[in-house]
């Protein structure tokens, strides 16, 4: 299959993820992810449906730099456009089937220190004499790491809240599609609440306050997915925060919610895991940091 082919085709299976409903995060990633393959088959003069130009791809991004969850990422767009090929009869044997996955690195992600948390929360307090557009973008900014901080939610579960589902009074937000189809209710304190309220206020003098978005973006558009994470990371370059990325976030509050004596059943229904693997991924840190604390307190250093 030439290239060009099978740019055509993925065009097409995008429409099929569409149909299926899968979210906007899962269409980007999936949609990166073939579009860099089969721009490495283009420049390489490598046959897209090749298992050996899949197996060079991926050692190609790693070579790079990238980290052993984004080639994973990458390649699993790949072979989920290949069994779409097979499933609509483009293909008849799917070449990538049984192709194994990069190792993921077991890395520990620590949680953002309060410290950090403070200077996140400072960089979002409008200036004095700001307008009401600089307001809006502050205060915007304040709600929604609050709301990720204590929930956990995820950036493209928090992007794609629309104004019913956010109860202030009640404290809590309904993720109608959250990863994989699922829906659940997280619960948010007072702070969270005010945080948005004080957002809403000033959200109606936005042109489009009757867009049915919460979030809206401070020059006169919608909010998007990307638009989180660039705001998000210019709030943490001003609090002098290294490495940050809003996924941090999901660790912190997974961490936060345990240090605070809650349960790691709560913490999968309120995160939105419905695998206890998955809840390990997010909680190495702290229980690395119980282990020390109860080695200190066992003294098994003095022996």
């Amino acid at each position: 299959m030439k290239v060009t082919d099978a740019e055509q085709l993925a065009h097409s299976w995008q429409l099929a993820l569409r149909a299926e409903r899968k979210s906007p995060q899962t269409l980007k990633t999936y949609g990166d992810g073939v579009a860099q393959f089969l721009a490495y088959c283009a420049e390489h003069e490598v046959d897209p449906m090749s298992r050996s130009s899949l197996n060079l791809f991926t050692a190609h991004l790693l070579d790079r730099g990238a980290a052993a969850s984004t080639a994973r990422a990458r390649q699993l767009a790949v072979r989920r456009f290949s069994a779409w090929l097979v499933e609509e009869g483009e293909i008849s044997a799917d070449p990538f089937l049984g192709v194994k996955a990069p190792k993921l690195d077991e890395r520990v992600i620590e949680p953002l220190t309060s410290e950090e948390l403070r200077g996140l929360l400072k960089a979002c307090i409008p200036p004095k004499g700001a307008t009401p557009t600089e307001a809006l973008r502050h205060r915007r900014d304040e709600a929604m790491l609050r709301l990720m901080l204590e929930s956990g939610m995820r950036a493209g579960e928090v992007v794609a809240l629309q104004l019913a589902d956010v109860d202030l009074a009640g404290g809590v937000a309904t993720v109608t599609r959250g990863k994989g189809g699922k829906g659940r209710v997280v619960p948010f304190g007072p702070e969270v609440a005010l945080a948005i309220d004080r957002y809403l206020r000033l959200r109606r003098g936005h042109r489009l306050a009757d867009r049915t978005d919460l979030w809206l973006g401070d020059r006169g558009k919608g909010f998007s997915y990307d638009a989180l994470h660039k705001t998000l990371a210019m709030r943490a370059q001003q609090a002098g925060i290294v490495g940050f990325h809003p996924h941090k976030l999901r660790h912190t509050a997974a961490h936060r919610w345990l240090a605070a004596g809650g349960s790691e059943s709560g913490l999968m229904a309120v995160a939105g895991w419905t695998r206890p693997d998955m809840l390990m991924r997010y909680t190495k840190a702290q229980a690395s940091a119980r282990a020390a604390e109860e080695a200190r307190s066992l003294n098994l250093g003095e022996l």
